[in-house]
């Protein structure tokens, strides 16, 4: 039996999901979305009274997600006919203290800060949970983390609906850029009788000067004249970084860092060969390059 396996694709680090569950006399509510970063940031607000529940769905986020900034709440609530919610009074009066202390820090510093109501210091983590003290929350912590699978899943989901769209456009940018370097090859060779005969007058200009010169001097500053006005190699560069790019985008996520590495490459090799174009028409080229390869390097922001 011969199994097929799916094609490779790009991953938005954006996206969001949303789900309820119930089991015994608890339902909950997920919430888990995420944005662009630099590396996996997971942030996690759970109940700390279920064993075990943080590290499993921690687990299963950073075996599933490379990069992006990750919020993930859950929001459990007891029905009727358990036992009583609690109100933590120890841990009260620490963060009542603490709020304190935060306040007449900051009014000594002259910040006025929003006066915090009943419902923030309820929402701190360890002041009020619900009754589950006397709970036996293996049976709940294994349904919590198998209803996460589902909601996981559909993140997963719009990541890939996301960074195939991505995938697109930056595929177009791409076909842009290429269409840019071939100008860039056309516009070089047009000018190059004006080049050669710009080059003959500075070389002549050098033979005229030569009397006390040494040879290997002479031959270093005919050299620089010829590099200054030769835009091959940013040419050929500017074409290899398109054939990468490519690569990177049909080999699927992750490719973010790398993408992100080779705008920073596309964007010297336009650079250069602007500064090397002695040509209005090579220049417009330059310019135009150089704007495309900006709106690509934002896009490549958003792939995992």
């Amino acid at each position: 039996m011969t199994v097929t396996q799916a094609p490779a694709q790009l991953n938005s680090m954006t996206g969001y999901a949303s789900g309820q569950g119930m089991h015994g006399r608890f339902g909950w509510t997920w919430d888990l979305r995420a944005v662009n970063g630099r590396g996996l940031d997971l942030r996690l607000r759970v109940p700390d009274w279920i064993d075990g529940l943080e590290p499993a769905l921690r687990a299963r986020l950073t075996k599933a997600l490379g990069r992006g900034n990750v919020t993930l709440s859950l929001k459990l609530q007891a029905q009727d006919g358990g036992a009583a919610a609690q109100l933590d009074t120890a841990q009260l009066d620490n963060v009542l203290a603490a709020m304190t202390e935060i306040e007449s820090r900051a009014m000594a510093l002259g910040l006025s800060l929003a006066p915090a109501n009943a419902a923030d210091v309820l929402g701190l983590r360890g002041v009020f949970e619900p009754g589950a003290q006397d709970e036996d929350t293996a049976a709940l912590g294994k349904a919590l983390v198998a209803d996460f699978e589902t909601v996981l899943s559909s993140f997963q989901s719009m990541r890939r609906r996301e960074g195939s769209a991505l995938a697109e456009v930056l595929t177009g940018q791409l076909d842009r850029i290429a269409a840019l370097t071939d100008a860039a090859a056309t516009a070089a060779e047009a000018r190059r009788p004006e080049t050669e005969a710009n080059f003959r007058a500075a070389l002549q200009r050098v033979m005229d000067n030569t009397d006390g010169i040494e040879e290997a001097r002479i031959a270093q500053e005919l050299a620089v004249l010829a590099v200054k006005s030769d835009v091959t190699e940013e040419i050929d560069r500017l074409r290899s970084h398109v054939a990468a790019a490519r690569d990177l985008i049909a080999g699927g996520s992750p490719a973010g860092r790398k993408l992100d590495f080779l705008a920073q490459e596309f964007n010297r090799e336009a650079n250069t060969l602007c500064s090397k174009a002695q040509s209005s028409d090579l220049t417009s080229v330059g310019l135009e390059l150089k704007s495309v390869i900006e709106q690509m390097r934002e896009q490549v922001q958003n792939v995992e």
